[in-house]
């Protein structure tokens, strides 16, 4: 299977999540999948990801057979593959949803954020599985994950999933996708500033003509 790119991996992810936390809702429709890839919480990088590109996402991991659409609904609705195209149990598959969504984690935060999805018995259940998937041989289509160095300091190894290639790979993705919200973020600020100015000079205007109609002293002149 080739390489996913940053959304496809997003996409999917929300897929496998969506059916593990909240079953009752799925499969998704596609505005709900877009809600759930843009969510502010449990995801890094935070994403907005259109209609059109969540769609095409979804049409390539079609071909992959990693997505299909179900039928019976006047809304087209989809559910992952995941488990049956990769091979792998259902512990498995939480973590590496987490880690498609989350980021790069310890074993320990795995454990505590796949509470919803999957209870490990244990950290040392949690490393198991990633020992499995990090073994994989290469006729089942190689490691899945990968241990990233120890930051310094650090007590616990974070873990990496490679579904979107090579960990250097993934890092750059990572990196680029935060790059218009860096870009964004001083022009979002100074626009945000000036409108409070504006707010503010409204409010000093109303205020005077106030203070006028009551025959007292402009703002600034009572000392």
């Amino acid at each position: 299977m080739r390489p996913l790119t940053l959304i496809e991996t997003r996409v999917l992810g929300t897929l496998m999540e969506k059916a593990r936390t909240v079953p009752d809702s799925y499969p998704l429709s596609l505005n709900a999948l877009v809600a759930g890839c843009n969510q502010k919480s449990a995801r890094d990088p935070l994403l907005e990801v259109t209609d059109a590109q969540a769609q095409e996402a979804l049409d390539e991991l079609k071909r992959l057979a990693l997505v299909f659409e179900t039928s019976g609904s006047r809304v087209t609705r989809w559910e992952h593959n995941f488990e049956r195209v990769l091979g792998v149990p259902s512990q498995s598959s939480a973590l590496l949803g987490l880690l498609m969504l989350r980021g790069p984690q310890t074993a320990g935060e795995l454990r505590i954020n796949s509470e919803r999805w999957h209870r490990f018995a244990d950290i040392s259940s949690v490393e198991a599985f990633l020992a499995e998937l990090e073994e994989r041989s290469a006729d089942k289509g190689g490691a899945l994950v990968a241990r990233l160095p120890k930051a310094p300091g650090a007590r616990e190894q974070r873990w990496a999933h490679l579904l979107s290639g090579a960990l250097a790979d993934n890092a750059g993705a990572r990196d680029a996708s935060r790059e218009p919200a860096r870009e964004a973020a001083p022009a979002g600020l100074a626009g945000r500033l000036q409108a409070l100015e504006g707010e503010v000079a409204v409010l000093r205007e109303e205020l005077q003509s106030l203070r006028e109609s009551l025959g007292l002293s402009r703002l600034g002149q009572d000392r």
